[in-house]
């Protein structure tokens, strides 16, 4: 029996010398790749926490659960860095997306570790499908906050409409891809989709990093 523990340990101990010996920029870098894992790690223990509380299936843990405990931890790390350190903008979208992928990467690998790697295309349809959910997930609520944090009377409730709309999509991809089916390849291509979509409309508009940013 493979401990979810045990695996956390050996993927963080390289995390964890990597942030010793690297220079500050990719030492930054790497702790939010880092904090991902870590929250990806927690949100594990909260989700088998509600499960057990509310005596939730497979089914209804992951459409009903996790995508509220797992977006919500998500963003804890971003919210931290942005309210503690008041970066650049440039900085806190690298910051969301480095969250994303290490969340994804640790789900990923105890997804793995628990379903067997005997079928290549079906691992890397699942991984890439399942990274790109995160990290449009995640960056919908990080561009959406530049926007709503201009105007202060929206701080909160414009934090959990973007925190809801993150939570809807994440609870509409693992419904789809638990349906089997057409409808588990629908939801599988939807993560992908909609990322292309994004960086195609969103790409133009974030545009090159200003003055300040270069500074």
């Amino acid at each position: 029996m493979i401990h979810i523990e045990n695996v956390f340990l050996c993927l963080l101990a390289p995390m964890v010398i990597g942030i010793i010996c690297l220079q500050r920029p990719q030492k930054r870098s790497l702790f939010f790749l880092m904090a991902g894992t870590i929250v990806c790690f927690l949100s594990s223990y909260i989700n088998s926490f509600f499960a057990d509380l509310y005596q939730a299936d497979v089914r209804m843990t992951a459409v009903e659960i996790s995508p509220v405990v797992e977006e919500c931890m998500k963003i804890l790390p971003f919210l931290f860095y942005w309210l503690v350190f008041q970066p650049k903008e440039r900085e806190s979208r690298s910051a969301l997306v480095l969250i994303a992928l290490g969340f994804a990467t640790f789900e990923n690998v105890c997804w793995l570790t628990g379903n067997g790697s005997n079928e290549l295309l079906s691992l890397l349809i699942r991984g890439f499908s399942a990274g790109t959910m995160h990290m449009v997930a995640g960056y919908m609520v990080g561009i959406g906050i530049f926007f709503i944090w201009d105007s202060p009377w929206l701080y909160f409730a414009g934090t959990a409409g973007l925190l809801s709309a993150a939570i809807t999509f994440h609870g509409m991809y693992n419904m789809l891809i638990s349906a089997g089916g057409v409808i588990e390849i629908v939801g599988y291509a939807l993560p992908i989709v909609v990322f292309s979509v994004l960086f195609i409309l969103i790409r133009p508009l974030l545009g090159s990093p200003s003055e300040e940013d270069k500074t």
